[in-house]
């Protein structure tokens, strides 16, 4: 009976990992070793989550709802719950453009009970990075309601394509959640149109929030601290398996030229779409833009939805951005170090004792750090060595001709 008293744990220490027992000491007593390698092993976990071969929803529509209660002025995130999740909010926006350029995202706000559109689905990082700064001054009242939040985002994720994916990112700073009717039915119908709804709690775990993201696919966390904050943001940067439901199909795009290349010179002096409504700036008749190769509408900035004719228009480069997602890097062979004299074929830094793990790439056979692995895979999406082989590349492209 004493063993098995011994054996059970409680509740709250079962999911605890208690890495204070990875660490040792090396033979001049110093911990650094062991430190490096709990490190790494928080590094590569994100990585070896995601299964190869999966597929992924590139062209991406997500909402994020931020909560803007009375809950948000409390002072455990510095300084202010608000004012730390709206700096990161802008990171995150512009690396979700970034990584992601054919994408949309909006923003919806909640207080009192209410729920506001302050930004529609848009294409380009400067909508939604001027309406988040515009917040600041706002006021913090109430409590939010995250029924009318998932409505207002539902009008518009229900109307768009099957081959799109649709996302909802949830930032939650209070206990409560004050609904005008039963929540449990709009879950169900976020699961049925396919809607991925993932939260983030800035004070507890609500099992509402709970319960939306698992039963629509999606993730839920409590941040620790700002620096825990900005991981959670940063794992919705990549985009996350398609639905089994996400159906195949051709995407209609155009590819517009600039303006100023246009044949006809009132083309080029035309109207912008984009501030077609604001008819006191002067200046939108000599920007340089982008005519639609359908209908020859005018617009500023890529990428973006044509206000004309619904075509999507974007550039080259744009489409190039995405295309890692769809062949991704496979994880490299993680091999123990055996001390031969070797350096990394990326930074050139010589292995020492303290190199515990190297990383090689399966196909071309080159040898990387730990820290080079983590970034080829994370921000360059390509491997120097296959890079740099005329075989391979030239094997790579030949696989990239194929139909998708």
């Amino acid at each position: 009976m004493a063993e098995d008293e011994e054996d059970k744990e409680y509740r709250w220490e079962t999911g605890y990992e208690k890495t204070w027992e990875a660490i040792k000491e090396d033979d001049h007593g110093m911990l650094e070793i062991s430190v490096a390698d709990i490190i790494h092993k928080a590094k590569r976990k994100r990585q070896l989550e995601r299964k190869e071969g999966s597929r992924l929803g590139m062209m991406r529509h997500l909402y994020v709802i931020l909560d803007c209660s009375e809950s948000m002025t409390n002072q455990d995130l510095k300084p202010t719950r608000f004012l730390c999740a709206l700096k990161l909010l802008e990171d995150f926006i512009d690396e979700f453009f970034y990584q992601n350029p054919i994408s949309q995202l909006g923003i919806i706000i909640t207080r009192n009970k209410r729920a506001e559109k302050i930004t529609d689905l848009t294409g380009n990082s400067k909508k939604p990075l001027k309406d988040l700064r515009n917040l600041q001054q706002t006021s913090f009242t109430g409590e939010p309601s995250l029924q009318n939040s998932l409505d207002i985002a539902l009008k518009t994720l229900k109307m768009l394509p099957s081959h799109s994916s649709k996302e909802i990112l949830l930032i939650m700073g209070s206990l409560t959640t004050c609904d005008p009717g039963d929540i449990g039915e709009t879950i169900q119908t976020l699961k049925t149109e396919g809607v991925r709804c993932s939260v983030i709690g800035l004070a507890a775990e609500l099992n509402i929030c709970k319960v939306m993201a698992l039963n629509t696919g999606g993730d839920h966390g409590v941040v620790l601290d700002d620096k825990h904050f900005k991981e959670k943001l940063t794992a919705h940067v990549d985009p996350p398996p398609a639905a089994t439901r996400l159906d195949a199909a051709l995407v209609k795009m155009g590819f517009p030229h600039h303006a100023l290349h246009a044949s006809t010179t009132e083309l080029s002096v035309a109207v912008c779409m984009c501030h077609a409504d604001k008819l006191e700036e002067n200046s939108r008749f000599t920007n340089p833009g982008y005519l639609c190769p359908q209908c020859l509408s005018k617009h500023c900035e890529l990428p973006v939805e044509c206000r004309a004719c619904g075509l999507t228009l974007v550039s080259a480069p744009h489409l190039a951005r995405s295309y890692h997602y769809l062949f991704p890097i496979k994880h490299f062979k993680e091999e123990q170090y055996e001390g031969v004299p070797s350096s990394c074929y990326a930074c050139q830094k010589f292995f020492v004792e303290t190199d515990r793990k190297i990383y090689v790439c399966e196909k071309c056979k080159q040898i990387f750090c730990m820290d080079c692995e983590i970034f080829i895979h994370e921000s360059l999406h390509t491997c120097p060595g296959c890079a740099t082989n005329p075989e391979i590349m030239f094997k790579s492209i030949n696989n990239s001709k194929n139909p998708l």
